[in-house]
């Protein structure tokens, strides 16, 4: 009789060294500028994975205070607090974290952290087959989601989600044998109440891109259209693309013959327009949408949105 092998890849390490484990987690969330101070617990740690290549279960110990810097290109990951606490996206769109309330981590830019003596668990998924599951949810073609880490799930969603976070974890983390069939059915199961739960939109691709637009500008574009609602500056389009910020500006100058602050400027005004264009009088307000989208300044922000469409972001609204 034949037996399938258990599809589950495994890892797990402890110890008391700080430095090891600093560089441990480093190379674990390619990450960068760890560094940990001691808290007035006993430094120790411990880290482990279960999953496959879709899917996988995370968690953490760790008695210390660790900050530094994580980009999740190739996944999406949720985390979520039994003990401890601290900050996510420190310096910009800061999110205080505490146990019992799970949180997605930024997407598709580097993020700060600042965590304390954490009892951690994550969920993560390979960054295509969670497109490809919302693909199928969306009844669109794959393409990267962007989450707001910054607006909590609904009481009724965050129910839903920890229910079938603790049957997942059941199957992933149980020592009976598990077929890949099962697996796979538990990672697609948790994947839609991900896509139920946390809030995003989907990057269509069908992305207006300026005439001429090729190689990193067309790739800095893209990512200016992904993450316009987001705090992004062109430093971290450029950081993106691989390019300096002087790099960055000649290839625009270059190309689509405009400045990369100027490209993600229209970019932020159109979505602004979108937006009051939908509104009923009443439903929001000018400030509101200007503000969610970036324009601190309300002033310079409707004389700018006047020279791009020929009115004032109130008549708009009011039409």
């Amino acid at each position: 009789m034949n037996v399938e092998p258990d599809p589950r890849i495994r890892f797990e390490t402890s110890g008391v060294d700080l430095e090891a484990a600093i560089h441990m987690y480093q190379d674990a969330y390619e990450g960068a500028g760890f560094r940990a101070s001691a808290t007035e617990r006993p430094f120790s740690y411990r880290f482990r994975v279960v999953g496959d290549d879709t899917m996988s279960f995370r968690s953490t110990r760790f008695d210390a205070r660790m900050e530094g810097e994580v980009e999740t290109r190739d996944e999406y990951v949720v985390m979520w607090l039994a003990d401890g606490g601290g900050t996510v996206d420190v310096g910009r769109d800061e999110v205080p974290i505490a146990p019992g309330t799970p949180v997605m981590f930024p997407t598709g830019r580097p993020f700060a952290f600042d965590l304390h003596d954490v009892r951690q668990s994550l969920v993560q998924f390979e960054r295509t087959y969670l497109e490809g599951i919302a693909a199928e949810e969306h009844g669109s073609a794959p393409a990267p989601l962007v989450f707001d880490h910054t607006q909590a799930p609904r009481p009724d969603d965050l129910r839903r989600w920890n229910a079938q976070v603790q049957r997942a974890a059941t199957t992933v983390l149980g020592n009976a044998p598990v077929s890949p069939l099962v697996l796979a059915e538990a990672a697609q199961e948790t994947a839609r109440a991900l896509l139920r739960t946390f809030p995003h939109t989907v990057l269509g691709p069908d992305v207006t891109l300026p005439q001429g637009a090729t190689g990193r500008v067309r790739e800095a574009v893209e990512y200016m259209h992904a993450y316009a609602h987001t705090a992004i500056s062109t430093t971290d389009v450029a950081e993106r693309v691989g390019l300096s910020i002087r790099g960055l500006q000649q290839a625009f100058q270059r190309q689509v013959g405009s400045a990369p602050n100027a490209m993600l400027r229209g970019i932020r005004l159109d979505r602004v327009h979108e937006e009051l264009q939908r509104a009923a009088p009443g439903q929001l307000t000018v400030a509101a949408v200007a503000v969610r989208w970036g324009f601190a300044h309300l002033g310079r922000f409707s004389g700018a949105y006047a020279m791009r469409f020929g009115e004032y972001p109130r008549d708009t609204l009011q039409r």
